[in-house]
């Protein structure tokens, strides 16, 4: 075979290493990327990037897909030529869509710190929430609801400040209060900072979207099977089929049956099932339906009280020496929910111009709630310290007389149309994005009580049976029903409603091919009101409404020097009008509160991404300053409370993703945060470190495989989570010790169907903390082995 010497015009040294060896991890793929390659096509597929450079006859050609190697081509005059097709890792997620129309570029080319938990990533750790994908970004703090309204569920804070509105699925909110399954995910993306222009109010310190599997072209079934430490019992579907050439269907499932490890009486025992189905895959107008249902039966974990030894800084009782088993709920807690969501998603290629969108979800949320919340007093704390510690008692009604049961009944519904156009005027690029959003949410709640207070229990040996206690029905003990805040008084019934309407509009120009500007706003309308009726008759009843219209605008500056990097500068602005969480609040409105002004968010931020290696490879790297105002403050009663109060958080973040060499992957993140309430009505506040915030965050996951594609192929790996210590409090008094989680994971495969894992949790067994609030913390799992069988045909 007679061929030409390769010449090659490369501009970086970079470019030229990736060539080298990405030519050599072809035969070597991971079996979590031959799985997106040949199967399950889970991982989203990057654009095609493809270069051409000939030179005397031969190409190189470097793309996104698979590969084997090089081929040889013959051309028309007789001489021959090799095409070399290098493969981009699937643990590097700048090439990643979206998949919103309102951000219509990948993460490379989206102006604002974005984490990506991808799929390859969440099958090595063998995810199974919404909660352990998430332990992967920095920034990331679980809370536990407070007071009278006290919730549980997926309850998240995004830079310290609260998310636990701003949970999307396929760009929709996902209005519900409960702990979501990973069983349909595709993957999961954090965008970080102020989003109000693309997802409206609320967003302060950003928003999560997960993109949930849908119909692909491949057909396939995967199903696995788990089990280990603590009664730990699940199975997992996973069923894509071409009905027709254009139709495709995509079915998931889940059961799931699990105690907690580490923790006395905790149990979840769940299943799911999300079928959906595509018309027009791969045509110039596709329609996308899913449903999602997820029925789970849980006990609630409030964790463990803080206390302080001589009016030290407060911690956790654990840190003193309580079991971290120890419970202190009764056999009344419990938490049962039910979840539907019907989603319809349209895509319209009008033209090479010209792209519609529609998305519409409608959502019914059913749930009963009931906790204890446990509080230690300075007596509990007296006797803690003493030499008679057994006779510490801890309370189990905390603020308020407790979180009374409830029955909850809600529906949501929100429609999106949205419009993405691409043109030129002369040398100029235009893209613009246009569109309106529409939703309205209600929330129901009959609020049960007891016939009489629940007695404490002792804090080093706590018994879950209360001899006596009766729980009372609908509209029984008014007298004993919880005292709501602002002079609301014991109701039974609480009645919340929201509607906003909102229209938006960003364009993207182009000023020089490397050099663009981006800038766009949205408006809403925001209606809500809050109702308290029923029970006791000593006060009446309570109707309450809230008007907002606000205005946020967004401002990019973006330098593209190539197809592969990206430096930006960006300016965002979001709201949070005081009623926006009705679902999953406290009081959202009173008679004291009810004229606050909205939140008003700043964000300040500077950044580079940059895909080496022909995307092997991702690194990223952003400074940030995040501004606060009129601060929204919720105690440890459940009582929200308004402000002046001003909080800022800055610092920087840092991430590199893919594979180093041809069989070894990586996924690191570490931020550095300097958080402060800069101003306070309450002077003890001043200064202090914004509650909930980490000083440093910092995780990393690697994994190498030995021999692949043989029969004694070996992959192995493991990877850290380090969260620093934070404050529990605006007034910095309580502070929850740092976290420090090892995780390792080993796995075998038989053939190219079938497959062996094991997977170990907090190997060191080390006593970290999960949810957090102003005044207990919950002990996260100890040391926890899992067992996973993988078939996938």
């Amino acid at each position: 075979m007679a061929t030409s010497p390769i010449r090659r015009y490369i501009n970086s040294a970079p470019l030229a290493v990736g060539l080298a060896v990405g030519y050599g991890t072809l035969p070597f793929m991971t079996d979590a990327a031959r799985a997106a390659d040949t199967t399950t096509d889970t991982t989203p597929a990057a654009p095609a990037t493809t270069q051409d450079v000939q030179s005397s006859g031969q190409t190189a050609k470097l793309a996104n897909s698979g590969g084997k190697g090089p081929t040889t081509h013959k051309q028309a005059d007789g001489t021959e030529s090799e095409e070399w097709l290098v493969t981009a890792s699937p643990m590097n997620t700048l090439h990643t869509p979206m998949g919103i129309s309102r951000l219509p570029q990948d993460v490379l080319h989206t102006p604002q710190t974005i984490d990506i938990v991808p799929q390859m990533l969440m099958q090595q750790q063998n995810v199974k929430s919404l909660d352990e994908a998430l332990k992967n970004v920095p920034g990331i703090t679980a809370s536990v609801g407070e007071g009278e309204g006290g919730m549980a569920g997926d309850q998240f804070l995004i830079r310290g400040f609260q998310a636990q509105n701003d949970i999307y699925e396929n760009g929709l909110r996902d209005f519900g209060v409960y702990t979501r399954d990973s069983f349909n995910y595709d993957n999961v993306a954090v965008i970080k900072g102020p989003s109000s222009q693309l997802f409206g109010n609320g967003t302060t310190g950003g928003a999560i979207n997960i993109t949930t599997k849908t119909a692909t072209t491949k057909d396939h079934v995967n199903a696995t099977f788990s089990g280990g430490s603590g009664a730990y019992y699940r199975g997992t579907l996973d069923v894509n089929h071409m009905i027709t050439d254009s139709i495709g269907l995509r079915f998931s499932a889940m059961g799931n049956e699990n105690n907690t490890v580490g923790r006395n009486d905790l149990f979840s025992h769940r299943w799911g099932i999300a079928p959906s189905i595509t018309f027009g895959v791969g045509k110039k107008v596709s329609y996308t339906i899913d449903y999602f249902h997820q029925t789970d039966n849980r006990i609630p974990d409030y964790g463990v009280p803080t206390t302080s030894f001589t009016n030290r800084i407060n911690k956790p009782v654990t840190e003193y020496g309580v079991s971290r088993t120890n419970w202190y709920g009764t056999t009344y807690d419990q938490d049962n929910s039910s979840t539907d969501m019907l989603t319809g998603r349209l895509k319209w290629d009008v033209n090479q111009y010209v792209s519609v969108y529609n998305d519409t979800r409608f959502g019914i949320y059913h749930r009963y709630f009931s906790a204890s919340q446990e509080a230690c007093d300075l007596t509990c704390s007296n006797y803690l310290f003493s030499s008679t510690p057994q006779l510490a008692t801890i309370s189990r009604n905390g603020g308020l007389g407790g979180p009374n049961p409830y029955r909850q009944n809600d529906w949501s519904a929100q429609n999106v149309a949205s419009a993405v156009a691409n043109f030129s005027t002369g040398s100029v690029r235009h893209q613009i994005v246009g569109g309106v959003d529409v939703e309205h949410v209600y929330d129901r709640r009959q609020n049960y009580a007891y016939a009489t207070t629940r007695p404490g229990t002792s804090l080093l040996d706590p018994s879950s049976a209360v001899p006596g206690l009766v729980l009372g029905g609908a509209g029984q003990y008014p007298g004993n029903l919880t005292n709501m805040p602002g002079g609301v008084g014991r109701k039974e019934w609480k009645t919340g409603d929201a509607t906003d309407v909102g229209a938006f509009l960003s364009e993207q120009a182009w000023l020089v091919p490397w050099f663009s500007v981006r800038a766009g706003f949205r408006w809403d309308h925001w209606n809500s009101h809050y109702s308290a009726t029923g029970g006791s008759t000593a006060t009446a009843d309570t109707y309450l409404g809230q008007k907002q219209d606000t205005f946020n605008p967004n401002v990019s500056l973006m330098y593209t020097p190539n197809s592969h990097s990206m430096i930006y500068f960006n300016w965002a602005q979001s709201t949070t009008p005081l009623g926006l969480y009705v679902t999953n609040s406290s009081e959202p409105l009173k008679s004291t509160t009810e004229g606050f002004k909205p939140e008003r968010s700043n964000l300040y931020e500077i950044g580079a991404k940059y895909s080496a290696f022909h995307d092997r490879m991702g690194f990223t790297a952003s400074v940030f300053r995040l501004e606060k105002g009129n601060s929204i403050q919720t105690d440890s009663n459940g009582d929200i409370s308004a402000s002046s109060d001003s909080q800022r958080n800055q610092g920087v973040e840092l991430s590199a993703s893919g594979r180093i060499l041809k069989n070894w992957n990586i996924i690191a993140t570490y931020a550095r945060y300097d958080s402060k309430t800069t101003s306070s009505a309450t002077a003890a506040d001043r200064g202090k470190q914004v509650q909930f915030v980490p000083r440093n965050q910092a995780t990393v996951w690697s994994t190498y495989e030995i021999a692949p594609q043989t029969p004694y192929n070996v992959m192995f790996g493991g990877g850290l989570t380090w969260r620093e210590g934070v404050y529990l409090d605006a007034a910095n008094t309580a502070r929850v010790p740092a976290n420090v989680e090892f995780d390792a994971v080993i796995s075998h495969h038989f053939d190219n169907h079938w497959k062996v894992t094991m997977n170990g949790y907090n190997l060191d067994n080390r006593l970290n903390y999960g949810s957090l609030f102003s005044n207990r913390v919950t002990p996260s799992i100890g040391r926890a082995f899992l067992f996973n069988l993988a078939a996938d045909y």
